[in-house]
C-alpha cells in the first residue's frame, strides 16, 4: 500500500479508536497543546466499561474529560510530569498526582522503566511523505510514542510544523490509528502582568547579560519582563537554547535581537523543546528554519547546555531556606507544578564558560488575607526542594542579587538576609542565630 492507502486503512472515529483501551492499561496523553481532546472525550464516553486505567499528562490545560466525568477515581486516575494551573487545581481535589522527575529524563524513564499500552496524541497533518510532524511537543512526544503497544494519532489541523534536529516526526508505517476531526484554535497564553518587583528583579539581571548570550526563559511574568527589557537594551546577537519557547523569544526577534548568530553549537538555529503562548507565536515557529524542535533528553542535558558558551539561565522559583535551598514546585505539601528543566539549566548554565545561572523571586507575598509572609524562610517544612543547596547559583529578589557559589551556611544566612523583605529581617537573624549559621560580626 502507499501512504494514503495506509492512512485510509488507519482512519477511525474517536469511539472506534479509544477501543484499544482496556481495564488497568496505562494511557499517555503526551503534553501541552499535543493533548488528544477528540479522544479523550470519547475515553471518557467509555467510563462505565473500563476501571483503573491510567493516564499520565503534562502541562495539560484541561477540561480533560477523563478526570471530569470520574471525581471518585474508579475508572481512570490522572497523573502530570509537570502541572498546569488546571492541573494544580485537580491536585488539590485529590484529582491528579504529581511524578517527581527532572525533565531530561523522562523519555529515559518511559524507555527503561515504564509501561504505555496506549499513546494518544495530536500532530499535524500528514505531509507526501507519510510523516505527522510533533510540533509544540517534541520534546517528549517520539520517545513516548516509541514504547507504546498502541500509537493512536489525532491530528489537529491547527499545530504548527515545527522543524526538528530529531525525533520530530512519526511515519505512518509505525501509526495503529488515526483519528480526524474539528479543534477548537489552540489555547493561548497571554504574558502575565509584571509587578514592580518583577520589574525590579529584571533590571537587576540584565547587566549580567553580555551581547551573545544564549538565553533560557522559564514560565512567567519576571522572565518575560527580562526579555522586554532585553528587546530595549543595546545588546545584539542573543541565542536561544531554551526547554520552553514562549513569547518573549518572539519579541526579542522582532526587536532584532535574536539572531542566533554567536552560538558555540547549533549556529544561526534557536533550540527548543516545548512550544507555548500566543497565536503570533505559532505562526513565527510554524515552518520557520531558524527554530529546531528536539528531545528534551538533548536540549536539556547539561552537558549540551555547557557547550554554548555564556549560557543565562533565568528560572522563578516560590520559596527559599536561609542554607541556599530552593523550592519551585509547591507550597509546604501542596503542590504547585513541578522540577521541570530549572535543575538540568542550573547545572548546565554553571558548566558553561562565562555562564550564569539566575533563580528568582518576589522577597514576599500577600497571603489570601492579606497578610504579607516572606519568602525566605529559616529552613523549608515540608516544602518540596527543587534545587540543592550544592549547586546554588545566584539568587534574586527586588532587593538585589546575591551568589551563593562556594559560601559557608553563615555566608549564606547574610546574602540571603541582605535581599529578604525588610520586614523579615531581624526575625530571620534570629532564626539564623538560633541555627547557628549566623556570626555576630555579621552586618545587620
Amino acid at each position: 500500500m502507499n501512504i494514503y492507502e495506509q492512512y485510509r486503512s488507519k482512519l477511525r472515529t474517536p469511539d472506534e479508536a479509544v477501543q484499544a483501551v482496556k481495564s488497568g492499561d496505562w494511557v499517555d496523553y503526551t503534553a501541552t497543546l499535543s493533548y488528544p481532546a477528540l479522544l479523550d472525550e470519547a475515553l471518557a464516553r467509555r467510563k462505565d466499561g473500563l476501571r483503573d486505567v491510567k493516564i499520565r499528562g503534562n502541562l495539560i490545560f484541561g477540561p480533560i474529560h477523563v478526570v471530569e466525568c470520574d471525581p471518585e477515581r474508579e475508572h481512570f486516575i490522572y497523573n502530570s510530569w509537570h502541572c498546569s494551573a488546571y492541573e494544580r487545581k485537580l491536585c488539590d481535589k485529590g484529582l491528579c498526582n504529581y511524578i517527581p522527575m527532572v525533565f531530561r529524563n523522562v523519555v529515559p524513564y518511559y524507555r527503561h522503566f515504564l509501561t504505555v499500552n496506549v499513546a494518544m496524541m495530536c500532530v499535524t497533518p500528514m505531509d507526501k511523505h507519510g510523516y505527522f510532524n510533533l510540533s509544540t511537543a517534541t520534546g517528549v512526544g517520539r520517545g513516548i510514542l516509541e514504547k507504546a503497544d498502541v500509537v493512536i494519532l489525532e491530528v489537529n489541523e491547527n499545530l504548527p510544523r515545527v522543524y526538528g534536529g530529531f525525533d520530530e516526526v512519526i511515519h505512518i508505517s509505525d501509526v495503529d490509528y488515526i483519528v480526524e476531526g474539528t479543534h477548537q484554535p489552540l489555547r493561548q497564553f497571554p504574558v502575565a502582568q509584571a509587578t514592580e518587583e518583577d520589574i525590579k528583579i529584571a533590571e537587576i539581571i540584565v547587566p549580567y547579560i553580555p551581547s551573545g548570550a544564549t538565553l533560557q526563559l522559564g514560565i512567567g511574568a519576571m522572565p518575560n519582563v527580562v526579555g522586554t527589557l532585553l528587546a530595549e537594551s543595546d545588546l545584539k546577537d542573543l541565542g536561544m537554547h531554551t526547554e520552553l519557547c514562549g513569547d518573549a523569544y518572539y519579541e526579542l526577534f522582532k526587536a532584532g535581537k535574536l539572531t542566533n548568530a554567536q552560538k558555540t553549537i547549533h549556529r544561526h538555529k534557536g533550540m527548543t523543546g516545548i512550544i507555548i503562548g500566543s497565536q503570533k507565536l505559532y505562526e513565527w515557529v510554524d515552518q520557520n528554519p531558524g527554530i529546531v524542535a528536539a528531545p528534551l533528553e538533548y536540549i536539556n542535558a547539561p552537558e549540551t547546555i555547557g557547550r554554548l558558551d555564556n549560557m543565562i539561565s533565568i528560572n522563578s522559583c516560590i520559596s527559599m531556606d536561609l542554607y541556599g535551598q530552593v523550592c519551585a514546585e509547591s507550597a509546604e505539601l501542596r503542590h504547585i507544578s513541578g522540577t521541570g528543566g530549572q535543575l538540568d539549566y542550573l547545572t548546565g548554565a554553571a558548566m558553561s564558560a562565562g555562564g550564569k545561572a539566575f533563580v528568582c523571586m518576589t522577597s514576599s507575598f500577600k497571603d489570601k488575607n492579606g497578610v504579607r509572609k516572606s519568602r525566605i524562610l529559616p529552613h523549608f517544612r515540608g516544602d518540596i526542594v527543587t534545587d540543592p543547596r550544592s549547586q546554588a547559583y545566584y539568587l534574586v529578589t527586588e532587593y538585589g542579587a546575591v551568589n551563593l557559589t562556594g559560601r559557608s551556611t553563615w555566608e549564606r544566612a547574610e546574602l540571603l538576609i541582605a535581599i529578604a523583605h525588610p520586614d523579615f529581617r531581624e526575625e530571620l537573624i534570629s532564626a539564623a542565630e538560633k541555627q547557628k549559621i549566623w556570626r555576630k560580626s555579621n552586618k545587620r
